[in-house]
């Protein structure tokens, strides 16, 4: 038997979490190596966060056109083509996943494609395509394995006319009437994509509101922005399928409290959440606990099993790129001797780039009363701030929660154009622990959007000038 060739840390995955993970860990001086059955840069950059924006981007533009009018200026016949709109979004994914192999080669990472298998708290088996197995051993392994779209038993998917994520990115035909099934951020998304492009849109949501993680107030706004756009919006429903065919499904939405309304669909998107990849490493025999399929870290994303970690979307919420990457870094540091402060959920944004965009860090105004929290509450709209005005953006609201006596922001949401940049000047205000006062005596620049973020503050407390 071969000697197996020795490594200080071994990544499995090479997504957002995995590879950022590898990079650091090269940096810090750790002889690394990185498994990935795949793509290099994950679901993220080839099926998922980066795809998915340049989709959106083309809906934006395409609406934006629509309306030249209002800006002044006349574009007639204003058009789209699928297959290019397609094009263009699988183009800027190969360009990233290459940038990615690249940042890899650069930091002396080696780099296996192929399958893993965790034989213990030191060793893998690499599997590649031809079957040639290879060892490796190392001191620290990290899961980075990622996650998978969960399917619904009575509408598995077909590619024809039930839709994941991965069909709805790469579709051989414009979806003419369109059910997403699941409201988070993934279908939401799909929904304002493809609304925006002319298919008749219904979102169905089995709790009691779309978007069920952002706070109340921003999800009615949210509903009542995707109304005005067309969709039709089902929260606190249930779908039946009652007939399933080569081009439609026929189902039955089930609405508490109202009757049931029968429509025909020529496509379906589900997006009813995400199952960890933890299938064929042989987790459970190395003693790695698993909870509903994810697996179990403490703080430090270490697992049940000596020197095993993991990351990212395996190891579960919140599933956001981001949050992985830094997780990455901080196992990374880990690794290396260090010891870094711990990725804490409270102090990562959550992103939605449907439009009207949505952003969101911290505590809502619910789960902060539900906390036993004193708090006074800031919002600005859009229609106050000049800037969304001159960009004929006023649909939108920037709201902002204060605990009561120390004056720490508790949590910011927002709902507009460009929301999903402005948040992470809240996301520095919270991991400074930034106060009222702070914020209140920060001079935001004029004109532009972010002086609305700067007026919710003052609303809180009563000091707004421009509303």
């Amino acid at each position: 038997m071969p000697v197996p060739k020795v490594f200080d840390a071994i990544i499995v995955g090479a997504g957002p979490g995995g590879y950022v993970c590898a990079i650091r860990c090269a940096q810090l001086g750790l002889k690394t190596a990185v498994i990935e059955r795949e793509h290099l840069g994950g679901i993220c950059l080839n099926w998922g966060c980066i795809p998915t924006k340049a989709l959106l981007r083309t809906s934006e533009v395409f609406q934006t056109m629509k309306r030249a009018g209002d800006y002044g200026l006349s574009a007639e016949k204003v058009d789209f083509n699928l297959q290019d709109v397609i094009k263009r979004s699988r183009a800027i994914a190969a360009q990233l996943n290459q940038g990615v192999g690249h940042l890899l080669r650069k930091n002396k990472v080696e780099v296996r494609m192929a399958t893993a298998e965790i034989a213990g708290a030191d060793r893998v088996f690499v599997k590649n395509g031809k079957n040639d197995v290879e060892e490796l051993a190392a001191s620290a392994i990290v899961i980075a394995t990622g996650a998978r779209a969960r399917e619904l038993p009575e509408l598995q998917s077909d590619g024809k006319v039930v839709w994941t994520y991965k069909h709805a990115l790469d579709p051989k035909r414009m979806p003419k009437k369109l059910l997403v099934i699941g409201s988070g951020a993934i279908g939401i998304e799909f929904a304002s994509f493809y609304n925006a492009l002319g298919a008749e849109t219904t979102v169905v949501e089995v709790l009691e509101r779309i978007l069920p993680a952002e706070d109340p107030e921003i999800s009615e706004f949210a509903r009542k922005s995707f109304s005005r756009h067309g969709m039709k919006i089902f929260a606190n429903s249930r779908v039946r399928v009652i007939e399933r065919s080569q081009a439609s499904v026929a189902a039955e939405i089930t609405q508490k409290g109202s009757k049931s309304i029968r429509d025909v669909f020529d496509t379906v998107i589900v997006a009813v959440g995400i199952d960890g990849n933890v299938e064929g490493m042989g987790l459970e025999r190395i003693g790695v606990e698993l909870d509903r399929g994810h697996i179990l870290v403490d703080g430090s994303c270490r697992t049940s099993a000596q020197g095993i970690f993991a990351i990212g979307d395996v190891a579960g919420p919140p599933w956001l790129a981001h949050k992985a990457s830094h997780e990455g870094v901080m196992v990374a540091e880990i690794l290396a001797g260090g010891s870094p402060h711990q990725v804490t959920s409270d102090k990562i944004a959550g992103c939605t780039y449907c439009h009207p965009q949505i952003a969101s860090v911290g505590l809502t105004e619910e789960n902060a009363v539900r906390a036993g929290r004193e708090i006074r509450v800031g919002r600005f709209p859009f229609v106050g701030n000049g800037k969304a005005i001159a960009l004929g953006e006023p649909d939108g609201l920037v709201k902002t929660i204060f605990d009561s006596e120390t004056g720490e922001l508790l949590g910011a949401h927002m709902i507009g154009a460009e929301v999903t940049e402005l948040i992470q000047g809240f996301v520095v205000a919270r991991q400074l622990e930034t106060t009222e006062s702070d914020l209140i005596h920060s001079v935001f620049p004029h004109p532009t959007l972010s002086e609305m973020m700067h007026e919710s503050v003052l609303d809180a407390y009563g000091r707004t000038i421009h509303f």
